[in-house]
């Protein structure tokens, strides 16, 4: 009996009490638009919308800009002077000094050839050398000289003339054979020449396009190399580690008016689908994505001629990509 006397009362206690909540949440409905369910914001989601020109716009609220520790900077504004681009590798100083080895044996039998002829025409002259023997000295020497003259201008076709017979060149040649100089050949595209000739260059490794080390004028190569069609041209490098025989792209400073634009730092740089990208904010909590090119590096990253007074974001591009590409959802990562 008293079993069934609790029973009924607890019975009776859930009914009131369910009463009372549904009383309850008739009096008090919610309010348009506060529902967790409809509001994205609410959940710590993005939302991903086009802009007015077409463009998508990625929207992170404050919540989620810090859960992903989002960092974004004002581009650097900076100038840039002209450039022409060519490609080229770093010379292995054996196959330089094989080039030297060969022009300097056929200058040194061309001046030996040129001394006997000379000492003959003076014994001739005392009538103490036979017009046979002259001949004979006359022609070694023609020949000798001959052969000088064509290796020489093989070698300034290939090598340039300040390799040849520079005023600094054994010096150069030393430091070179030693490893305390790095000698970097750089090709223009066929067809095109510089005039005047470039002061410097900017030399990017292949392996490694975010870094570039400065090289010193040396020297170019006399005219247009015929099979190639290319013009060449000679910087030192000192001081710098370069991987003898090692690819390479030059940027070659020439004359003209500098550009304005701004530097990008390479940590904001976003590769996809085979493009380099960058994530602009253009709003509190907006951001939207704009490809960029990457031909001018700097120490600090890529220049970019633009008038870009945005901020960039520098850290968590790969979450706001992962939320353009799955609608908004930041929970899952994205692969290039």
């Amino acid at each position: 009996m008293n079993s069934q006397i609790k029973y009924i009362l607890t019975a009776i206690v859930a009914f009131t009490a369910g009463g009372l909540l549904v009383f309850y949440l008739a009096g008090h409905p919610s309010k348009p638009g506060t529902d967790a369910a409809s509001d994205p914001s609410a959940t710590g989601e993005s939302q991903v919308k086009r802009g007015a020109d077409g463009e998508t716009i990625v929207t992170l609220d404050a919540e989620t800009q810090q859960r992903i520790a989002l960092k974004s900077e004002a581009p650097v504004s900076a100038q840039w002077q002209p450039e022409a681009k060519g490609y080229g590798r770093v010379i292995d100083p054996a196959t330089l000094m094989a080039a030297v080895a060969d022009l300097e044996s056929a200058r040194t039998v061309a001046d030996a050839s040129t001394k006997e002829y000379e000492r003959q025409k003076s014994l001739a002259e005392q009538n103490n050398a036979s017009a046979r023997v002259l001949e004979a000295a006359k022609a070694a020497s023609t020949h000798d000289r001959t052969a000088f003259e064509a290796t020489l201008a093989k070698f300034n076709l290939e090598w340039g003339q300040a390799l040849a017979e520079g005023s600094d060149r054994e010096k150069i040649l030393s430091e070179i054979v030693n490893g305390k100089t790095a000698l970097v050949r750089i090709d223009l595209p066929a067809g095109k020449t510089l005039s005047p000739l470039p002061s410097s260059a900017r030399i990017v490794a292949l392996t490694d396009e975010t870094k570039s080390v400065n090289g010193e004028f040396f020297g170019a190569t006399a005219g247009v190399n015929p099979q190639t069609q290319s013009q060449s041209f000679f910087f030192l490098v000192k001081d710098q580690p370069l991987t003898l025989g090692s690819t390479v792209t030059g940027f070659l400073k020439i004359s003209g008016e500098p550009l304005s634009g701004v530097i990008v730092p390479s940590d904001a740089i976003l590769r996809y689908e085979g493009k380099n990208w960058i994530y602009v904010q253009t709003g509190a909590n907006e951001f939207s994505r704009r490809e960029i090119p990457l031909d001018r590096s700097t120490e600090n990253g890529w220049f970019i001629s633009a008038n870009l007074t945005n901020h960039i974001v520098v850290d968590g591009t790969q979450t706001i990509l992962s939320a353009e590409l799955n609608n908004g959802s930041t929970a899952t990562g994205a692969s290039d």
